[in-house]
């Protein structure tokens, strides 16, 4: 109850298309390229409101490319995002409520206290495992990016090239043995059929929109109290910077400054 009542707007974000509009669709084929394409993928993720752009986001031809690269790196930008706010809403709640027995660092630092908030317990970490967490991610995110851009007989398409919006490659290539994939680790959904494929999509695609909304609400309601009425008294005060994930740790750089006041981003 706490955590899905920060927009009623979501009620639909878990409803899964309609038996009567699903269509299944070859991965073989380029998937969602076009603006009808879009339209017609808006209308199965909420048939209520539908296909809505109202800044032409979709017709724009980023850096002078054509619609359907376009649409390629916004569609593959949502999913991606989604996924990031989905582990983060999952990841404030289980900060919040649980904290690892185990030593944080190697010389038996415990992990941050749950008398802390979630970015109260980022606050705290040493700077070197903020580095590891970043470098990490930042990993994962160039690997995605290394698809052939023409798709080779037996190499994955871009996202922009015609590929598949949100697929993440498989680490049967990487030079160093990696025991597990980053999607199914296990195989254990290696005979799902194209239909169910689509449907899971849809239904990733809607949660990520809700958790995208239930993260920034959380955010909002801890650094503007009154923000979110629902999360009144639920949630404490941060009077940290969110925007600025080292903050404290570059005082000698900024020479006592806040990363805004440094920046002029104020």
């Amino acid at each position: 109850a706490l955590l899905f009542c920060i927009i009623t707007a979501g009620g639909y974000a878990f409803q899964s298309a309609a038996p009567s509009s699903r269509v299944v669709i070859s991965r073989a084929s380029p998937l969602h390229e076009t603006k009808t394409d879009l339209e017609d993928l808006a209308k199965k993720l909420n048939p209520l409101i539908g296909y809505y752009d109202p800044l032409g986001l979709g017709s724009s031809q980023f850096a002078g490319r054509t619609d359907e690269f376009t649409i390629g790196f916004l569609r593959h930008a949502e999913i991606k995002h989604g996924r990031v706010a989905m582990a983060a809403f999952v990841g404030y709640c289980v900060q919040s409520n649980y904290r690892f027995p185990w030593p944080m660092t190697l010389d038996g630092s415990q992990f941050p206290s749950l008398s802390l908030s979630p970015p109260e317990q980022w606050d705290v970490l040493p700077f070197a495992a903020k580095v590891q967490i970043i470098l990490f991610v930042g990993y994962l995110e160039f690997y995605s990016e290394i698809s052939s851009s023409n798709g080779q007989p037996g190499e994955m398409k871009h996202y922009c090239k015609g590929g598949i919006p949100g697929k993440y490659p498989s680490f049967d290539a990487n030079p160093h043995p990696v025991p597990f994939n980053l999607y199914d680790p296990f195989n254990l959904h290696k005979n799902m059929s194209e239909e169910q494929k689509e449907r899971r999509l849809l239904v990733e695609i809607n949660n990520g929109r809700l958790a995208m909304f239930g993260i920034l609400g959380f955010l909002c309601a801890q650094t503007t109290p009154g923000s979110v009425p629902l999360l009144n008294g639920m949630l404490g005060s941060y009077t940290g910077e969110v925007m600025a994930p080292f903050q404290g740790d570059l005082d000698i750089v900024l020479g006592g400054r806040s990363m805004v006041e440094a920046f002029g981003l104020s």
